[in-house]
């Protein structure tokens, strides 16, 4: 396995991590500033990961479904967020050999760097999200969120 594939896996724990800890019912939760719920964000994370797929590797996409609004529950969400993650895992396998990820450039390590900045910038969102409804993830799961050498 690469240092890409595992720091990929690594971080995806994370996010499965944050949506465990959640409430089903404040996966409706918004922030003041409206935008996304909190459900919504996961499922955009699981569409960007699709959109990025279909770009650089379509044949990854078999099975993978957009998330749409309606379809967004806890178990749906963990579901769809790792078989994404997979299909992502396999890219990163893939682009082990090359170091190039077909339509992303410069190459792999700087795409790896994206997909994290992306999806933690909306787990970020997801917290404020909870905070501001009144139901702030717990101190424990929040720092629990930096202990990637226990992931």
């Amino acid at each position: 396995m690469s240092d890409l594939t595992e720091t990929w896996q690594i971080h995806n724990r994370i996010n499965l991590y944050l949506l465990e800890s959640i409430d089903e019912d404040n996966l409706k939760d918004i922030s003041a500033s409206k935008g996304r719920n909190v459900g919504e964000q996961f499922a955009h994370i699981h569409n960007v990961r699709l959109m990025w797929l279909k770009v650089a590797a379509p044949e990854l996409l078999q099975g993978l479904p957009k998330m749409e609004k309606d379809q967004i529950s806890k178990s749906s969400l963990l579901d769809a967020l790792t078989l994404s993650a997979g299909a992502i895992e396999q890219l990163f396998d893939k682009a082990a050999i090359t170091g190039k990820i077909k339509g992303f450039k410069p190459h792999a390590t700087a795409f790896l760097g994206y997909l994290v900045s992306h999806e933690s910038h909306h787990r970020g969102q997801i917290m404020l999200s909870l905070k501001q409804s009144g139901h702030p993830v717990d101190q424990k799961i929040q720092y629990g969120l930096w202990e990637w050498g226990t992931r």
